[in-house]
């Protein structure tokens, strides 16, 4: 069987527009509103905006996250690095995950014990702050939202702020509802809805960070449409030993074996590696490495077909 081994061929990746603006205002306005409303959440003593605030907060620490492993991403490879800092965007999107999971809990433990010593609250403050709220998230979301399906923490950013946006949108409600009808149980209710809004987007990134983190394949990558494709390529008879990860957020990679027809020249062999490297741009693989076989007499793996 002839071998030949070691082709690397190397996509463009996703490029981000205005990123560390985005993420720069983002962190700024976040933060300066969670000072608003943690000051006034606890002076007025309101579980809804202490458990909205330290949300918000605990986003504010992703968006830094998220802009270092960017920054991270421009870092070179080295002897050590061989593929640089690409996985910090990955291990941050995890790690975001994990930290709002864990601010879940601690909401949901005290909306319980709130529910039966509601506190008396002025409704008006609380839907003024979260009217605030709805400003701030809305207009920081408006800056990712080029960008959202271009990479995952991005997408999570779009989406945490967004989220928070309707969750302002339900805490002015129940201001107003507590301002008219002296409901404070409200209040808890509303700190419970925060977690609950927070648990479905945030469950969804953790079961993709956790997968890319264990190098599985990207959510948006079809395996069988990869070998599909990959068959399309004039000159290619069969694939196997075929395997797509994730190198950060925003690459991807690909290793595999390809058996190439009988009789291929170097120079046709060099135009399939070519068409094949277009083929795999088309599905977001930007890293290639390929392997070439000309004789598949000896394979008896189930996949070389």
């Amino acid at each position: 069987m002839a071998h030949d081994h070691s082709h690397h061929e190397h996509g463009h990746p996703v490029v981000l527009e205005n990123i560390n603006r985005a993420f720069i205002v983002g962190i700024v306005l976040n933060l300066l509103f969670v000072v608003i409303e943690a000051g006034v959440g606890i002076y007025i003593d309101s579980l809804s905006l202490l458990s909205d605030a330290g949300h918000n907060l605990a986003d504010v620490g992703s968006l830094a996250l998220s802009l270092l492993a960017f920054r991270l991403l421009k870092v070179k490879a080295n002897e050590k690095y061989t593929y640089g800092y690409r996985k910090t965007s990955i291990l941050a999107a995890l790690f975001n995950a994990v930290i709002l999971l864990v601010s879940i809990g601690a909401i949901i433990y005290e909306a319980i014990h709130r529910f039966f010593e509601p506190a008396v609250l002025p409704g008006k403050t609380i839907a003024i702050v979260a009217g605030i709220g709805i400003i701030i998230n809305f207009c920081t979301a408006i800056l990712f939202r080029g960008n959202k399906e271009k990479d995952m923490n991005v997408k999570s950013a779009y989406l945490h702020l967004m989220a928070d946006a309707l969750v302002s949108v339900a805490m002015v409600v129940g201001g107003i509802i507590i301002l008219f009808t002296g409901w404070y149980w409200i209040d808890p209710l509303l700190g419970i809805l925060v977690s609950v809004v927070i648990l479905i987007g945030t469950w969804h990134l953790l079961k993709d960070s956790l997968r890319l983190s264990l190098d599985g394949v990207p959510k948006d990558i079809d395996m069988e449409t990869v070998k599909k494709n990959t068959l399309r390529v004039k000159g290619i008879k069969a694939v196997h030993h075929v395997h797509v990860w994730a190198m950060s957020t925003t690459e991807n990679a690909m290793t595999g074996h390809f058996i190439l027809e009988d009789g291929t020249s170097l120079e046709e062999e060099a135009k399939i590696k070519q068409e094949l490297r277009h083929e795999m741009q088309h599905l977001q693989i930007n890293h290639l490495t390929i392997e070439t076989e000309r004789d598949d007499l000896d394979c008896e793996e189930k996949d070389c077909k």
